[in-house]
């Protein structure tokens, strides 16, 4: 490409809500936790060691017979209640600020499950009716690297 030599319509994406392609034979419903998979696409929460929560469903997406990418769902980021888990795995206020995981596409818990889970987000609240995750990619990755790579 040449540098610019007049005005340049940029188009720019507004709004926090993202477009994501979506895995393989995947359902998603609305809202549901939507994750990212190891090879980028949105996939519904679920017990697995290679997710990364990026937000919620705001449309139910049938992919169930198609490749990867041949749907796309509308996610939106932010922080949204959902399902605490139970017994052990319970999360409390104390835990405000931590990172949460996914249980299913519907459910958060305390631990990773001895190291079946995958990272949600991070535990903004906790009510009655549930746990308000907030959901941010960027933030999950930093804290994945430092978790990887302590200082």
């Amino acid at each position: 490409m040449t540098a610019l030599a007049g005005d340049r319509n940029t188009p720019r994406a507004a709004g926090s809500l993202k477009s994501l392609q979506m895995a393989a034979a995947v359902l998603i419903y609305a809202g549901a936790i939507v994750c990212r998979n190891v090879t980028g696409y949105a996939t519904k929460g679920a017990v697995a060691t290679t997710l990364i929560g990026v937000g919620r469903a705001n449309q139910r997406v049938d992919n169930s017979g198609g490749a990867a990418g041949d749907q796309r769902i509308e996610v939106e980021p932010g922080i949204f209640r959902f399902a605490n888990s139970a017994a052990g795995d319970l999360i409390t206020i104390a835990d405000i600020g931590k990172p949460c995981y996914v249980v299913d596409d519907q459910t958060v818990g305390k631990t990773s499950g001895t190291n079946t889970r995958s990272i949600a987000g991070f535990i903004h609240d906790v009510d009655d009716l549930g746990v308000w995750v907030e959901f941010d990619e960027s933030k999950v990755q930093t804290y994945l690297a430092g978790v990887a790579n302590p200082a």
